[in-house]
């Protein structure tokens, strides 16, 4: 049997070929990159200590720790030892912020509002490892 190759097959069928949709928003990587370089000072000063890191979706293990449904939506997490409290330089593990891409993509499909999604959940996820609870960020309007 002969090998085809792609190139040859595809130029023989030209008139099937499909055009791919356009992309309606930037790359979530790079979405992520634009929201960590625009995060003020104060808190660009938190990434320090902190690992970033994005995910397509949470673990079962995730969703329960996120203290939601473990069949909920959730767009971040923040793991690790919040700066205030004592000891947090010594824990022996990295604190973690690790955002869920596809959870924010489905549910934001307009390219101006993930992008406002993402830097949202990067500020609210630094404010955890700054020490603020659930309850202060919902005051604040950030929750």
């Amino acid at each position: 049997m002969p090998i085809r190759r792609r190139g040859t097959l595809a130029r023989r069928n030209a008139h099937r070929r499909v055009d791919l949709p356009e992309l309606r928003h930037e790359p979530f990587e790079r979405l992520v990159q634009r929201a960590l370089d625009e995060l003020p000072m104060p808190f660009r000063a938190l990434l320090e200590n902190v690992a970033v890191v994005i995910e397509d979706e949470p673990t079962h293990d995730q969703l329960s720790y996120g203290g939601g449904d473990p069949d909920g939506t959730l767009y971040g997490l923040y793991e690790g030892t919040p700066g205030i409290e004592y000891g947090a330089d010594w824990a022996p593990f990295p604190n973690k912020i690790t955002l869920f891409r596809f959870a924010l993509e489905e549910d934001f499909p307009d390219p101006s509002d993930l992008a406002d999604e993402v830097q949202a959940t990067v500020v609210h996820e630094l404010a955890h490892h700054a020490g603020i609870e659930e309850d202060r960020l919902h005051e604040l309007g950030w929750g």
